[in-house]
Protein backbone atom coordinates (compact mmCIF):
# COMPACT_ATOMS: atom_id res chain seq x y z
CA UNK A 1 0.00 0.00 0.00
CA UNK A 2 1.22 3.46 -0.81
CA UNK A 3 0.23 7.02 0.05
CA UNK A 4 2.03 8.54 -2.95
CA UNK A 5 1.07 5.84 -5.48
CA UNK A 6 -2.21 4.17 -4.46
CA UNK A 7 -3.60 1.11 -6.21
CA UNK A 8 -7.28 0.31 -6.78
CA UNK A 9 -8.24 -3.18 -7.94
CA UNK A 10 -11.59 -4.48 -9.17
CA UNK A 11 -11.65 -8.26 -9.12
CA UNK A 12 -14.22 -10.67 -10.48
CA UNK A 13 -14.48 -13.58 -12.88
CA UNK A 14 -15.11 -13.46 -16.62
CA UNK A 15 -18.67 -12.33 -17.25
CA UNK A 16 -19.18 -11.11 -13.69
CA UNK A 17 -19.66 -7.46 -14.60
CA UNK A 18 -16.27 -5.98 -13.76
CA UNK A 19 -16.33 -4.06 -17.06
CA UNK A 20 -19.53 -2.29 -15.98
CA UNK A 21 -17.93 -1.29 -12.69
CA UNK A 22 -14.86 -0.11 -14.58
CA UNK A 23 -17.03 2.32 -16.54
CA UNK A 24 -18.16 3.78 -13.24
CA UNK A 25 -14.54 4.32 -12.27
CA UNK A 26 -13.95 6.00 -15.65
CA UNK A 27 -16.76 8.45 -14.95
CA UNK A 28 -15.40 9.23 -11.49
CA UNK A 29 -11.85 9.70 -12.79
CA UNK A 30 -13.05 12.07 -15.51
CA UNK A 31 -15.33 14.06 -13.23
CA UNK A 32 -12.75 14.39 -10.47
CA UNK A 33 -9.87 15.00 -12.93
CA UNK A 34 -7.94 11.96 -11.67
CA UNK A 35 -5.12 10.58 -13.84
CA UNK A 36 -5.17 6.79 -13.73
CA UNK A 37 -2.77 4.17 -15.06
CA UNK A 38 -4.98 1.36 -16.38
CA UNK A 39 -3.94 -2.29 -16.10
CA UNK A 40 -6.01 -5.15 -17.53
CA UNK A 41 -5.86 -8.49 -15.81
CA UNK A 42 -5.83 -10.29 -19.16
CA UNK A 43 -2.48 -8.65 -19.90
CA UNK A 44 -0.95 -11.01 -17.34
CA UNK A 45 -2.14 -14.27 -18.85
CA UNK A 46 0.86 -16.49 -19.52
CA UNK A 47 -0.24 -17.77 -22.93
CA UNK A 48 -1.91 -16.29 -25.98
CA UNK A 49 -5.05 -18.01 -27.28
CA UNK A 50 -3.34 -20.51 -29.58
CA UNK A 51 -0.70 -21.46 -27.01
CA UNK A 52 -3.35 -21.88 -24.29
CA UNK A 53 -5.31 -24.27 -26.48
CA UNK A 54 -2.16 -26.26 -27.12
CA UNK A 55 -1.32 -26.44 -23.41
CA UNK A 56 -4.84 -27.65 -22.61
CA UNK A 57 -4.75 -30.26 -25.38
CA UNK A 58 -1.39 -31.58 -24.17
CA UNK A 59 -2.68 -31.87 -20.60
CA UNK A 60 -5.76 -33.75 -21.76
CA UNK A 61 -3.61 -36.16 -23.78
CA UNK A 62 -1.52 -36.82 -20.66
CA UNK A 63 -4.63 -37.33 -18.54
CA UNK A 64 -3.83 -34.49 -16.14
CA UNK A 65 -5.84 -31.44 -15.15
CA UNK A 66 -5.24 -28.64 -17.62
CA UNK A 67 -4.52 -25.11 -16.42
CA UNK A 68 -7.20 -22.42 -16.61
CA UNK A 69 -7.13 -18.64 -16.66
CA UNK A 70 -8.34 -18.67 -13.05
CA UNK A 71 -5.24 -20.45 -11.72
CA UNK A 72 -1.52 -19.75 -11.35
CA UNK A 73 -0.24 -22.03 -14.12
CA UNK A 74 -1.81 -19.88 -16.85
CA UNK A 75 -1.01 -16.49 -15.35
CA UNK A 76 1.96 -14.29 -14.53
CA UNK A 77 1.19 -13.79 -10.85
CA UNK A 78 4.79 -12.97 -9.93
CA UNK A 79 5.04 -10.36 -12.68
CA UNK A 80 1.70 -8.82 -11.67
CA UNK A 81 2.81 -8.50 -8.06
CA UNK A 82 6.11 -7.01 -9.26
CA UNK A 83 4.13 -4.38 -11.17
CA UNK A 84 2.03 -3.55 -8.10
CA UNK A 85 5.17 -3.35 -5.99
CA UNK A 86 6.97 -1.09 -8.48
CA UNK A 87 4.00 1.20 -8.92
CA UNK A 88 3.45 1.51 -5.16
CA UNK A 89 7.12 2.40 -4.72
CA UNK A 90 7.78 4.63 -7.73
CA UNK A 91 4.56 5.14 -9.68
CA UNK A 92 5.96 3.20 -12.66
CA UNK A 93 5.84 -0.21 -14.30
CA UNK A 94 5.01 -2.01 -17.54
CA UNK A 95 1.87 -3.61 -18.92
CA UNK A 96 0.35 -4.72 -22.24
CA UNK A 97 -3.04 -5.53 -23.79
CA UNK A 98 -4.68 -8.81 -24.70
CA UNK A 99 -6.47 -8.52 -28.06
CA UNK A 100 -9.81 -10.29 -27.58
CA UNK A 101 -11.44 -9.71 -30.96
CA UNK A 102 -10.61 -9.07 -34.59
CA UNK A 103 -11.63 -5.41 -34.51
CA UNK A 104 -9.33 -4.56 -31.62
CA UNK A 105 -6.53 -6.72 -33.01
CA UNK A 106 -6.74 -4.96 -36.38
CA UNK A 107 -6.01 -1.64 -34.70
CA UNK A 108 -2.70 -3.10 -33.54
CA UNK A 109 -1.95 -5.04 -36.72
CA UNK A 110 -1.96 -8.38 -34.92
CA UNK A 111 -4.16 -11.49 -34.82
CA UNK A 112 -6.89 -11.67 -32.21
CA UNK A 113 -6.00 -13.74 -29.18
CA UNK A 114 -2.47 -12.32 -28.97
CA UNK A 115 -0.78 -9.64 -26.88
CA UNK A 116 0.63 -6.23 -27.66
CA UNK A 117 4.22 -5.49 -26.65
CA UNK A 118 5.03 -4.55 -23.07
CA UNK A 119 5.11 -0.78 -22.63
CA UNK A 120 5.71 1.58 -19.70
CA UNK A 121 2.69 2.90 -17.84
CA UNK A 122 1.94 6.62 -18.27
CA UNK A 123 4.08 8.81 -16.07
CA UNK A 124 2.85 11.13 -13.32
CA UNK A 125 -0.46 9.38 -12.59
CA UNK A 126 -2.54 9.74 -9.43
CA UNK A 127 -3.22 6.03 -9.03
CA UNK A 128 -3.12 2.62 -10.69
CA UNK A 129 -6.44 1.03 -11.63
CA UNK A 130 -6.50 -2.76 -12.15
CA UNK A 131 -9.53 -4.64 -13.47
CA UNK A 132 -9.41 -8.40 -13.89
CA UNK A 133 -9.45 -11.82 -12.29
CA UNK A 134 -6.75 -11.57 -9.67
CA UNK A 135 -6.67 -8.23 -7.89
CA UNK A 136 -6.81 -9.94 -4.51
CA UNK A 137 -5.16 -13.26 -5.23
CA UNK A 138 -2.90 -15.03 -2.74
CA UNK A 139 -0.88 -18.08 -3.77
CA UNK A 140 2.24 -19.89 -2.63
CA UNK A 141 4.31 -17.23 -4.43
CA UNK A 142 2.38 -13.96 -4.18
CA UNK A 143 0.08 -11.86 -2.04
CA UNK A 144 -1.37 -9.02 -4.10
CA UNK A 145 -3.52 -7.75 -1.24
CA UNK A 146 -0.39 -6.31 0.41
CA UNK A 147 -0.18 -3.67 -2.31
CA UNK A 148 -3.83 -2.76 -2.95
CA UNK A 149 -5.30 0.27 -1.19
CA UNK A 150 -8.89 -0.29 -2.31
CA UNK A 151 -10.04 -3.77 -3.36
CA UNK A 152 -13.51 -4.13 -4.88
CA UNK A 153 -15.21 -7.45 -5.61
CA UNK A 154 -17.85 -7.84 -8.31
CA UNK A 155 -19.71 -11.06 -7.64
CA UNK A 156 -22.98 -12.14 -9.28
CA UNK A 157 -24.68 -15.22 -7.91
CA UNK A 158 -23.14 -18.18 -9.69
CA UNK A 159 -26.08 -18.91 -12.04
CA UNK A 160 -26.27 -15.24 -13.05
CA UNK A 161 -22.52 -15.23 -13.63
CA UNK A 162 -22.84 -18.22 -15.94
CA UNK A 163 -25.74 -16.60 -17.82
CA UNK A 164 -23.73 -13.41 -18.35
CA UNK A 165 -20.65 -15.31 -19.48
CA UNK A 166 -22.57 -17.64 -21.80
CA UNK A 167 -24.47 -14.86 -23.54
CA UNK A 168 -21.40 -12.63 -23.85
CA UNK A 169 -19.14 -15.37 -25.20
CA UNK A 170 -21.68 -16.75 -27.66
CA UNK A 171 -23.00 -13.42 -28.94
CA UNK A 172 -19.87 -11.24 -28.80
CA UNK A 173 -16.97 -13.68 -29.09
CA UNK A 174 -18.38 -16.35 -31.38
CA UNK A 175 -18.15 -19.35 -29.01
CA UNK A 176 -20.66 -22.17 -29.17
CA UNK A 177 -22.90 -22.99 -26.21
CA UNK A 178 -21.06 -26.27 -25.74
CA UNK A 179 -17.66 -24.56 -25.80
CA UNK A 180 -18.68 -22.08 -23.09
CA UNK A 181 -20.08 -24.88 -20.92
CA UNK A 182 -16.83 -26.82 -21.27
CA UNK A 183 -14.83 -23.73 -20.31
CA UNK A 184 -16.93 -23.26 -17.16
CA UNK A 185 -16.45 -26.90 -16.15
CA UNK A 186 -12.74 -26.81 -16.97
CA UNK A 187 -12.18 -23.76 -14.74
CA UNK A 188 -14.19 -24.93 -11.73
CA UNK A 189 -11.31 -26.22 -9.59
CA UNK A 190 -9.31 -23.02 -10.01
CA UNK A 191 -12.48 -20.95 -9.53
CA UNK A 192 -13.03 -22.50 -6.11
CA UNK A 193 -9.41 -22.20 -4.99
CA UNK A 194 -8.28 -18.90 -6.53
CA UNK A 195 -11.36 -16.81 -7.31
CA UNK A 196 -13.77 -17.38 -4.43
CA UNK A 197 -11.25 -16.70 -1.59
CA UNK A 198 -10.54 -13.23 -2.98
CA UNK A 199 -14.02 -12.06 -2.02
CA UNK A 200 -13.21 -12.50 1.66
CA UNK A 201 -10.29 -10.08 1.25
CA UNK A 202 -12.10 -7.25 -0.53
CA UNK A 203 -13.00 -3.96 1.15
CA UNK A 204 -16.41 -3.95 -0.59
CA UNK A 205 -18.31 -6.60 -2.54
CA UNK A 206 -21.06 -5.75 -5.02
CA UNK A 207 -23.16 -8.84 -5.68
CA UNK A 208 -25.97 -8.91 -8.26
CA UNK A 209 -28.81 -11.19 -7.19
CA UNK A 210 -31.60 -11.99 -9.67
CA UNK A 211 -35.23 -12.01 -8.56
CA UNK A 212 -36.33 -14.04 -11.59
CA UNK A 213 -35.85 -17.73 -12.32
CA UNK A 214 -32.24 -18.53 -13.26
CA UNK A 215 -32.41 -22.18 -12.22
CA UNK A 216 -30.98 -23.38 -15.55
CA UNK A 217 -28.46 -20.76 -16.63
CA UNK A 218 -27.57 -22.68 -19.79
CA UNK A 219 -31.06 -22.33 -21.25
CA UNK A 220 -31.46 -18.62 -20.53
CA UNK A 221 -32.20 -16.41 -23.52
CA UNK A 222 -31.31 -13.12 -21.88
CA UNK A 223 -29.53 -11.57 -18.93
CA UNK A 224 -31.87 -10.40 -16.14
CA UNK A 225 -32.33 -6.65 -16.38
CA UNK A 226 -31.42 -4.19 -13.65
CA UNK A 227 -35.10 -4.07 -12.66
CA UNK A 228 -34.99 -7.85 -12.20
CA UNK A 229 -32.06 -7.83 -9.78
CA UNK A 230 -30.98 -6.58 -6.39
CA UNK A 231 -27.45 -5.49 -5.53
CA UNK A 232 -26.13 -6.78 -2.21
CA UNK A 233 -23.27 -4.57 -0.99
CA UNK A 234 -21.04 -5.95 1.75
CA UNK A 235 -18.57 -3.73 3.62
CA UNK A 236 -15.59 -5.33 5.38
CA UNK A 237 -15.28 -2.40 7.80
CA UNK A 238 -18.84 -1.22 8.48
CA UNK A 239 -17.80 1.14 11.28
CA UNK A 240 -16.26 3.38 8.59
CA UNK A 241 -19.50 3.59 6.57
CA UNK A 242 -22.19 6.26 6.95
CA UNK A 243 -25.16 3.96 6.55
CA UNK A 244 -27.82 6.57 7.46
CA UNK A 245 -26.51 8.74 4.60
CA UNK A 246 -26.56 5.83 2.13
CA UNK A 247 -30.06 4.79 3.17
CA UNK A 248 -31.29 8.35 2.73
CA UNK A 249 -29.52 8.82 -0.62
CA UNK A 250 -30.17 5.52 -2.44
CA UNK A 251 -33.86 4.97 -3.30
CA UNK A 252 -35.27 1.72 -1.95
CA UNK A 253 -32.11 0.85 -0.03
CA UNK A 254 -32.32 -1.29 3.10
CA UNK A 255 -29.94 -3.21 5.36
CA UNK A 256 -30.01 -6.99 5.61
CA UNK A 257 -27.16 -7.14 8.13
CA UNK A 258 -25.11 -4.66 10.11
CA UNK A 259 -22.46 -4.68 7.36
CA UNK A 260 -24.68 -5.24 4.31
CA UNK A 261 -26.71 -2.80 2.22
CA UNK A 262 -29.24 -3.90 -0.41
CA UNK A 263 -30.35 -1.63 -3.26
CA UNK A 264 -32.67 -2.22 -6.24
CA UNK A 265 -30.72 -3.13 -9.36
CA UNK A 266 -32.00 -0.04 -11.16
CA UNK A 267 -29.90 2.05 -8.76
CA UNK A 268 -26.75 -0.03 -9.12
CA UNK A 269 -24.72 2.63 -10.95
CA UNK A 270 -25.90 5.29 -8.53
CA UNK A 271 -24.77 3.12 -5.62
CA UNK A 272 -21.35 2.66 -7.24
CA UNK A 273 -20.99 6.42 -7.62
CA UNK A 274 -22.18 7.36 -4.13
CA UNK A 275 -20.11 4.71 -2.36
CA UNK A 276 -16.91 4.76 -4.40
CA UNK A 277 -16.43 8.46 -5.14
CA UNK A 278 -15.41 9.52 -1.61
CA UNK A 279 -13.11 6.52 -1.26
CA UNK A 280 -11.31 7.32 -4.52
CA UNK A 281 -11.05 11.05 -3.90
CA UNK A 282 -9.82 10.32 -0.40
CA UNK A 283 -6.89 8.31 -1.75
CA UNK A 284 -6.02 11.06 -4.23
CA UNK A 285 -6.33 13.86 -1.67
CA UNK A 286 -4.07 11.96 0.72
CA UNK A 287 -1.53 11.64 -2.09
CA UNK A 288 -1.67 15.33 -2.92
CA UNK A 289 -1.24 16.32 0.70
CA UNK A 290 1.80 14.05 0.98
CA UNK A 291 3.32 15.61 -2.14
CA UNK A 292 2.87 19.09 -0.68
CA UNK A 293 4.31 18.17 2.71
Amino acid sequence: MSVLHPIIAVTGSSGAGTTTVSRTFDWIFQREKIRAAYVEGDAFHRYDRAAMRQVIAQAEQQGIRAPSHFGPEANLFVELEALFCEYAARGSGQSRHYLHDDATAALHGRPSGTFTDWKPLPSDTDLLFYEGLHGGVISSEVDLTRHVDLLIGVVPTINLEWIQKTIRDTQERGYSQQAVTEIILHRMDDYVHYMVPQFSRTHINFQRVPVVDTANPFSAHGIPTDDETLVVIHFREPHQVDFPYLLATLPGAWMSRINTLVVPGAYRDMAFQVILTPLITGLVERRRQALQA
